[in-house]
């Protein structure tokens, strides 16, 4: 089996963030959430990887990755040169594909538990497509599958305006060479798009087997803040405590910390879980739960707490704790006189912010 990954898009609703970079390379407890996704194809024994890539943001997708080798996998790029379809995104990569069957991910979707177990059903079965579910009360933003009694899917919706199912569709499909026929007959949606309902929805209607695997583990769409937050905290609540850094005797670390290398501790308090990246300074300065601070940043004379701090940043000199943020690279956040209240802001790279 082969992999596909999709890292296009505009990212809309990260902005400022997409605005100068690649949703997908946005850091989830200081990986970027590309990484999972390839991670999880590799210890699903998937090895042969293409990455569908756009033009604005496919550079730096390929110096974050490269060719695969620190993965274990091998790598190459498809550039789409405008956001068309998930099904255009296949479409283009067909002469990759070939024969074989392969796993469709969506570069910004974050599964905790992986994918094994799904991929080696499709892999060792006759299904023809299998598509992940996840049950949720109000499914009517995204695609939404109706299956039968016997786990059949027999139809799907795409942001249905009554309530059919629970089932969401999300990020992550599997497919034999049948799909490229579908998406070589579907037309483009009203948005302008192949869409891969109605890929997944050619393939039922010629009575191929489309088959459903429920998820019952954690599944997040990094498509916004609150998701990026809520990924972070799924992963720092299964971290293995590792300090490789330097801590002074003045400080405290509780709870599950990883400091990497070159990382500076000083007269600070670091209260897992939590991650310090390579080359960080934290001084005078309280670092609480659910907070991951990425490489070569400063954090001083400050608390911060439920976070994820991008690489090259600075935060100094608060007097109120900053929370339930997210702040870019190269970001500058200061005092800068004034009457102060609880923070809480989302802030694109190369911003500067006086509170």
């Amino acid at each position: 089996m082969k992999g596909l990954i999709l890292s296009g898009g505009k990212g809309t609703r990260l902005r400022p963030f997409t605005y100068t970079g690649a949703k997908q390379l946005v850091p989830v407890a200081n990986k970027p959430v590309l990484f999972y996704a390839i991670e999880d194809l590799v210890e699903a024994d998937i090895r042969d990887i293409a990455i569908v890539i756009s033009p604005e943001t496919g550079e730096q997708v390929k110096q974050a990755v490269g060719d695969g080798a620190r993965f274990g996998a091998r790598v190459e790029y498809i550039v789409q040169d405008a956001p068309r379809g998930i099904a255009h995104g296949i479409k283009i990569a067909q002469p990759f594909i070939g024969a074989d069957k392969f796993v469709l991910f969506l570069g910004d979707n974050f599964i905790r538990d992986g994918i094994v177990p799904q991929v080696d059903a499709f892999r060792n079965g006759t299904m023809n497509a299998q598509i992940i579910l996840y049950k949720l009360d109000d499914p009517s933003s995204m695609g939404v599958a109706v299956l039968d009694g016997d786990g059949r899917v027999t139809r799907l919706v795409e942001k249905p305006q009554q309530f059919i199912s629970p089932y969401a569709v999300i990020g992550i499909y599997m497919f034999d060479a049948h799909v490229f026929e579908a998406v070589n007959a579907i037309k483009p949606s009203a948005r302008g798009e192949l869409e891969i309902t109605d890929t997944i929805q050619y393939l039922i209607d010629r009575d191929l087997n489309v088959r459903a695997h429920l998820l019952s583990g954690w599944w997040i769409d990094t498509g916004k803040m609150s998701d990026i937050l809520e990924a972070n905290r799924l992963v720092l609540d299964i971290l293995q405590p590792r300090i490789e850094g330097q801590v002074d005797t003045a400080s405290r670390i509780e709870g599950r910390v990883v400091i990497e290398k070159e990382a500076h501790i000083v007269n600070s308090t670091i209260r897992g879980p939590a991650i310090i990246g390579e080359r960080t300074r934290v001084e005078n300065a309280f670092v609480g739960p659910y907070t991951s601070i990425y490489h070569d940043c400063l954090i001083r004379q400050c608390e911060i707490e439920h976070s994820v701090v991008l690489e090259h940043s600075h935060i100094e000199n608060l007097s109120r704790r900053l929370a339930d943020s997210l702040v870019g690279r190269h970001a500058d956040i200061a005092r800068a006189g004034g009457h102060t209240q609880t923070l809480k802001m989302m802030i694109g790279d190369y911003s500067q912010v006086g509170i």
